[in-house]
């Protein structure tokens, strides 16, 4: 592509026979490497697509994708050309969009990726103060899959993830919501450090395997706790709780004040210094700039503040 870089003039009589609308589609398909997934964040059909990709074929006299094991692979013009266009549009959509304002009542749906037992944190302040913009906003709470978070962020499937902080890559950005801490839920009605340890215990995840993030803390302490039950959801552990005198649950202080415990459960603080549980939300780089993304996500800010 150096020719691009070298040539001093423009033809602008040439830009009579480009359809510039094309070129956001090449960089979805690249990206997404599926015409259905490009459409889809294009916002049109997947005929639509189909055919706007044979035209942009047309234009630059070359297939550009190859279908392989359900696939679009790039060809080498493709790849070649790939880092240019991108370039191009960066450029033409920061010129166009700091003169356009983003009106809160625009913002038509918020999705959002979330594991069953934060949803009753999050959804209902969210509902709360996004209806004040738009009473009819549409919102999606889709179950987490954390194996898919970067592909579905850069996919667009949701507009953000709200979880336990990890690290995802450089292409994932991370702000923190809510510190939380871990407490102890048990019917014993004294805690220490020994009888935590000695005590069986209940863990929730919703992991078929891997060890619980509570035990990554305690190995780095050189300790251990015996599990005798692991299960998916809190409220399924404090029933159990209840059938086992002597049975501790391990479990983030402000998920407790979204559960029913009953009055023969004691809560305790954790009697072994356990480092602070940070859960906030993720969202892909590429959208750091997009006036809607960048609103939802100050006004997200806002709530957990």
């Amino acid at each position: 592509m150096n020719y691009i870089h070298h040539k001093a003039t423009m033809d602008l009589r040439a830009f009579h026979g480009i359809d510039i609308n094309l070129y956001p589609l090449f960089i979805a398909v690249f990206e997404q490497k599926s015409i259905s997934k490009a459409a889809h964040i294009l916002s049109i059909t997947q005929s639509a697509a189909s055919h706007a990709l044979q035209r942009l074929r047309r234009q630059l006299q070359d297939d550009l994708f190859v279908r392989t094991s359900a696939k679009m692979q790039p060809t080498p013009l493709a790849e070649q050309i790939y880092p240019e266009i991108k370039r191009a549009l960066i450029t033409i959509q920061n010129i166009s969009i700091p003169h356009q304002v983003f009106e809160p009542k625009a913002a038509q749906s918020l999705k959002i990726a979330v594991h069953d037992e934060i949803e009753p944190m999050v959804f209902p302040k969210l509902v709360a103060h996004f209806q004040q913009f738009n009473p009819e906003i549409q919102f999606s709470s889709i179950k987490l899959d954390r194996k898919n978070i970067i592909a579905d962020l850069a996919a667009q499937q949701v507009d953000f993830v709200i979880d336990l902080e990890q690290v995802l890559g450089e292409k994932i950005k991370f702000e923190r919501l809510i510190q939380d801490q871990f407490v102890v839920c048990t019917q014993q009605t004294e805690m220490s450090e020994h009888i935590y340890l000695a005590s069986p215990h209940i863990g929730v995840s919703s992991r078929r395997t891997g060890v619980l993030i509570e035990d990554l803390y305690l190995s780095r302490k050189q300790l251990s706790r015996q599990i005798f039950l692991r299960c998916q959801h809190y409220s399924t552990a404090l029933q159990v709780l209840q059938q086992y005198p002597t049975a501790m649950l391990t479990l983030p202080q402000n998920i407790v004040s979204h559960l029913q415990i009953e009055h023969t459960l004691n809560i305790f603080n954790v009697p072994v210094k356990l480092p602070h549980i940070n859960m906030g939300m993720y969202w892909h780089k590429d959208l750091e700039e997009n006036k809607r993304h960048r609103f939802l996500r100050n006004e997200i800010s806002k709530i957990f503040a």
